[in-house]
């Protein structure tokens, strides 16, 4: 009895010294817990829209780092991976005790390591909290680190650190960044050959790398093939294919592309890992070449900028804010998308597009390019010669100043101002200046962006998008009224797309308009297809003037070669809507066959009458159509006061069957939605309504 009391008391004592020893290891656990917050610092990334990479940043150590997960690599990296380094991973809880033993029999046995026994648990416990030599203290705090490990991570996460971390010489860590260093591209398709180095090279990274020595590069790899080969991982004759591929010699640079948008993520978000674009990597990378070689060809100081976007989502899907980021004697670092500059005549299309909206012109409606005076204002033509009179269509084309700015002035500056503003576009006027004549030429500030924002709605049939690259803004649609009604704006694209392309350069089927601004400081050009619209801007950051730089000249051939090196489908412009059409000079009403403005400045000659004015329906009424007993629609009503007899009535641009002189005529509507009505007089003076349809 009393040595059962004596065994049971040595039991208990031994029990509680196993639970105190179990509480202690527990206690140490929390205590000293693995740093592993600080293992998951990684670099930052920008990413386009499809999550490839733009451009990464080294972190605060200098290390190139990118967050790497298995689903980021070649499953049969991850194979050939195990089975090399750790292949009971999957079972083992941290440490490999079979390892364990192996590697000492063979250490008593030879007097030396022949293998080691690191499990890839333990080769993260090092990568992570980095030793500062080899000793028997160290190996032991790996082993119990190694266990922390596997008690706070699953076997894929403590993988994922592995691909994070694992060094391949200089600063680079972890499968992706190496992939992309020696291949230029990312892991997720390796060939055996490239699989089987990047096994190779975190044994001993600085001994192997491939750009520094190369002849222990290869052996190394040879030997990761050999075991693999054996271990039935790949085949004999996948293992000799392989090993007779060259391996690569030179480190690359990772990718840079995206510099201005990606220092943008950086300020706004500075500890952020991943940043969303919406730009398209390939599309961004033709653009910045186009960009760079461009600015090669047109001499020193001279950067370009470029935009693109969708103009249905309005997302920009490529954005170059210079030519070259790096290269400091273009002020590479200026982003020029974002600058204010003067816009020269790439805002003509819009005083055109109000006066086809008004019903004061047509396309061919004549009209006079001449000296004038407009109070003191005496618009030059580019090329300081006049075309007497042209139509309407080609005074746009030829991008003439003076009907330009005739149309201006009947239309009014600030009507035009107020206009943008339904676009979000705010542009910059002279200190202490109303918006004046000035405008219609350049005399105001616009950054690329907000021109591209702009043009944006042409392609949109008149619907404002917002611009955004996901990063400085967020793209989507603006809620509001149209830039333009949709039978003007398609009258401006029609004008637009019968511009010839610049020399050299092959019709792509778009509509677009360049401008220079004064002095040879600027030049711009802007082109749209159905879906897609570009802008580029030429000149020098410091607003210096480059003799002989032009719209057409310099930016224009720019555009073309963006459109056709960006590889993105030319989609067919926007077909004209109900009531669009393109009438010839000899079927246009005598009101619109001429225009002219009298000394004060009013469309057509004085009169004594008053103005026409449009008295139902009112400006922005909501009318309800009516149909009969037959379901046929019923006529909308249309009265007016003022005005000289006969009149001619446009629903939406296009002319009623017949001219009227009473005061009181009727139209039946196409359909439901926004129409614009104009009334034009014998002395050629307009009105107009905008009304919606139900």
């Amino acid at each position: 009895m009393s040595l059962w009391r004596t065994s049971s008391i040595a039991f208990c004592c031994l029990a509680l010294l196993g639970v105190a020893a179990l509480a202690g290891l527990e206690a140490a656990d929390r205590a000293y817990p693995p740093p592993l917050e600080k293992a998951r610092t990684v670099s930052a990334e920008v990413l386009d829209a499809d999550g490839q990479l733009l451009r990464a940043f080294a972190t605060h150590e200098g290390r190139w780092r990118l967050k790497t997960t298995a689903k980021d690599v070649d499953p049969q990296f991850v194979r050939m991976l195990v089975a090399y380094e750790d292949q009971r991973f999957w079972q083992h809880k941290g440490v490999d005790p079979w390892a364990l033993m192996r590697a000492s029999w063979q250490f008593a046995t030879h007097g030396r390591i022949v293998s080691g026994a690191s499990t890839l648990s333990m080769q993260v416990a090092r990568l992570i909290e980095p030793r500062e030599g080899r000793s028997f203290n160290a190996k032991l705090r790996q082993l119990a680190r190694a266990i922390q490990i596997e008690r706070r991570l699953s076997k894929t996460e403590i993988l994922d650190l592995y691909l994070t971390h694992a060094p391949y010489g200089g600063n680079l860590e972890g499968i992706r960044a190496a992939s992309l260093a020696y291949f230029g591209k990312e892991p997720r398709r390796l060939t055996v050959s490239e699989a089987a180095l990047l096994v190779a090279l975190p044994q001993l990274p600085e001994k192997r790398r491939p750009d520094r020595h190369l002849k222990a590069a290869e052996a190394a790899r040879q030997r990761v093939l050999m075991r693999m080969a054996v271990a039935a991982v790949i085949g004999e004759g996948e293992a000799e294919r392989a090993a007779a591929v060259a391996v690569p010699e030179r480190r690359l640079q990772l990718p840079t592309h995206a510099a201005h948008v990606a220092e943008a993520a950086l300020r706004k978000q500075p500890n952020g890992a991943r940043h969303q674009t919406t730009l398209r990597r390939p599309i961004q990378k033709a653009l910045e070449t186009v960009a760079r070689d461009a600015a090669a060809k047109l001499g020193p100081k001279v950067s370009i900028a470029m935009v693109m976007a969708d103009a249905r989502t309005g997302e920009i899907v490529g954005e170059v804010g210079s030519a070259d980021y790096f290269d400091a004697s273009r002020s590479g670092w200026i982003d020029m998308t974002r600058v204010s500059r003067s816009p020269g005549s790439t805002l003509k299309p819009f005083i055109y597009g109000l006066a086809f909206e008004e019903g004061l012109v047509s396309q061919e409606t004549i009209i006079e390019d001449r000296p004038a005076d407009f109070f003191g204002y005496r618009p030059r033509n580019f090329d300081m010669t006049y075309q007497g009179d042209v139509s309407i269509r080609q005074a746009l084309q030829l991008s003439l100043n003076v009907p330009a700015v005739r149309l201006l002035d009947a239309v009014g500056p600030s009507r035009m101002m107020m206009r943008f503003r339904r676009a979000e576009v705010r542009p910059v006027l002279p200190p202490n200046e109303a918006p004046g004549l000035a405008i219609g030429l350049g005399g105001l500030g616009v950054t690329l962006k907000d021109l591209v924002q702009l043009y944006a709605a042409l392609s949109n049939r008149g619907q404002p998008i917002r611009l955004g690259d996901g990063i400085q803004d967020q793209p989507g649609q603006i809620e509001g009224e149209l830039l333009l009604d949709p039978v003007a704006t398609w009258q401006i694209t029609d004008v637009l797309s019968g511009v010839l392309p610049p020399a050299g350069a092959v019709q792509r089927g778009i509509a677009y308009k360049t401008g220079t601004s004064y002095g040879y400081r600027d030049a711009w050009s802007v082109g749209f297809d159905g879906r897609h619209v570009l802008g580029v801007w030429v000149g020098r950051p410091d607003n210096g003037a480059v003799p002989g730089l032009t719209g057409y000249g310099s930016a224009a051939p720019i555009l073309f070669e963006g459109f056709a090196k960006s590889g993105v489908a030319t989609t067919p412009l926007p077909r004209a809507p109900a009531g669009a059409t393109r009438l010839a000079q000899s079927e246009l009403p005598i009101s619109q066959r001429r225009f002219s403005l009298n000394s004060n400045g009013l469309v057509s000659a004085v009169v004594r009458e008053p103005a026409p004015q449009i008295v139902y329906p009112p400006e922005g009424a909501r009318v309800e159509l009516g149909v009969d007993t037959a379901g046929t629609p019923m006529p909308l009503v249309l009265k007016l006061q003022g005005g000289r007899a006969p009149f001619r009535w446009l629903a939406n641009g296009k002319p009623l069957p017949e001219t009227s002189r009473r005061r009181i005529n009727q139209w039946v509507p196409d359909g439901a939605g926004y129409s614009t009505l104009t009334v034009i007089d014998a002395a050629g003076r307009a009105a107009s309504v905008r009304v919606f349809l139900d």
